[in-house]
């Protein structure tokens, strides 16, 4: 038997730059951003490189005529939605890409690749200038503040010079510039902050000659792992424009995924890695799985009725897929685990968004230990303090007027991976014991050795 075809038509998206031989930037980091946001990536490839994470050794530029060729091909043939430049090696690979861009009416996003991660040089300096002429196609310019300063001749060391420097790309011929504040020691215009991030974008007013700026401010990763940023983030941009989001919401969507892709960033190779291109479908596909992994613990204590850890509330479970950020990618069971007649039962099943204190609270554990993603609340007394010592694991304490602030004070007084956290509890809540792990196994082992000790002492 033969099955019905059933294709799907997603957005298509060109990117014209470099192929990166250690698949972390370049045509390699694009194609699979692309694909991330379900758009249909296609390419033209201006250059090839020999690197990886420690540096480009070597660098050939493909002839022009045949990038035009490539560039030909796609259009020729695909309905093409938005269009993203990256490394363009030589003026003359410029030239050509913008005589290409000629026709073409859509949306155009230009990265002006000019220095690699490593430092090493990808735009050959007598090209700089060859980017005025590419300019006047483009619907958004993404440089770092490095670039921006190349581009405009003047410093790019704040907020309020990298909003000067997009209104400069402005007047070279570009309908919007994001600056990138990567570079930037977080000065948000009023006041220093070296924990923040603040990308800067200037849209250009179609009816006046007055400029619109919006700001996104994130918070700073702690990591030198950005290899691919630049590359990660236009394309971001370009697919969402391909989906026909308005600039502002393509921007604001690709920066928040960038935030993720470089906290849980590729860790491979010597050098600093690179970003997670795919981090938000791993995320996704990664729920299955948590969720799968949190009915074994529930079935496991279920199975040995571990009555003496349950809180007078019921006892909450969750797990946290590798790359959550927001409760929605924390999967916990749905109604608390609760002693009945008949032994342990839980009322619901179990999945994500449960909206828990406790999912809240491996969440800010998760800053300071990104590899915490398991976790339960225990009752808590003396007999359950002292049976915590048979726990293979730091055990802290903290307090506050909520269970949260209470996770934050304890977590922020250890350096190693807690085994449990306890929350002193307050005027209107109950003390409790968050038994924590990076692995659902290693959760069940610490609840059954916690129950084994509370039942022999």
């Amino acid at each position: 038997m033969t099955r019905t075809h059933a294709p799907v038509s997603p957005p298509v998206a060109l990117t014209i730059a470099g192929s990166d031989s250690g698949g972390g930037a370049g045509i390699q980091a694009d194609v699979k951003t692309m694909e991330a946001h379900d758009v249909f990536g296609t390419s033209a490839i201006t250059a090839t490189t020999a690197q990886n994470t420690t540096g480009v050794n070597d660098i050939n530029v493909l002839p022009t005529d045949h990038i035009a060729a490539q560039y030909t091909a796609v259009v020729d043939d695909f309905d093409v939605g938005a269009i993203k430049t990256g490394m363009l090696a030589t003026a003359d690979v410029i030239d050509t890409v913008t005589e290409c861009l000629a026709d073409f009416a859509g949306p155009v996003v230009v990265d002006p690749v000019m220095v690699a991660a490593t430092g090493d040089r990808l735009l050959s300096e007598d090209a700089e200038a060859a980017y005025e002429s590419l300019f006047e196609h483009a619907t958004l310019v993404t440089p770092n503040a490095d670039e921006a300063e190349l581009l405009t001749d003047r410093p790019v060391d704040s907020a309020a010079a990298a909003e000067a420097a997009g209104r400069d790309l402005i007047e070279l011929g570009a309908d919007a510039a994001l600056v990138k504040g990567g570079h930037i020691d977080g000065d948000t215009g009023t006041a220093d902050d070296s924990d923040e991030v603040v990308d800067t974008l200037v849209i250009a007013e179609s009816a006046t000659d007055a400029t619109h700026t919006e700001r996104f401010t994130h918070p700073r990763i702690d990591t030198d792992a950005t290899h691919g940023s630049g590359c990660t983030l236009s394309s971001a941009i370009a697919a969402r424009v391909a989906r026909e989001e308005t600039l502002t919401e393509a921007v604001a969507g690709g920066v928040a995924f960038m935030e993720r892709a470089v906290r849980y960033g590729i860790d491979t190779g010597a050098g600093p890695g690179a970003v997670h291109h795919l981090v938000e479908m791993r995320e996704r596909a990664d729920r299955e799985a948590t969720a799968a992994a949190v009915e074994r613990v529930v079935a496991r204590l279920v199975e040995a009725n571990v009555e003496t850890l349950i809180p007078p509330g019921g006892m909450t479970l969750v797990g946290a897929t590798r790359y959550a950020e927001s409760a929605a990618e924390v999967v916990g069971v749905d109604g608390r685990l609760s002693q009945t007649r008949t032994g342990l039962r839980h009322n619901a099943g179990v999945r994500s968004g449960v909206g828990s204190d406790l999912a809240h609270q491996l969440l800010v554990a998760r800053e300071a230990f990104p590899t915490l993603r398991f976790a339960a609340t225990c009752r808590f007394d003396e007999a359950v303090e002292h049976a915590l010592e048979t726990l293979d694991g730091t055990v802290v304490r903290g307090e506050g007027d909520d269970p949260t602030e209470a996770i934050a004070t304890a977590i922020g007084a250890t350096d190693d991976r807690p085994a449990a956290i306890i929350d002193a509890g307050g005027a209107d809540r109950h003390s409790t014991v968050i038994l924590s792990a990076a692995d659902a196994a290693t959760l069940r082992e610490r609840l059954l050795t916690l129950h084994e000790a509370l039942i022999t002492e």
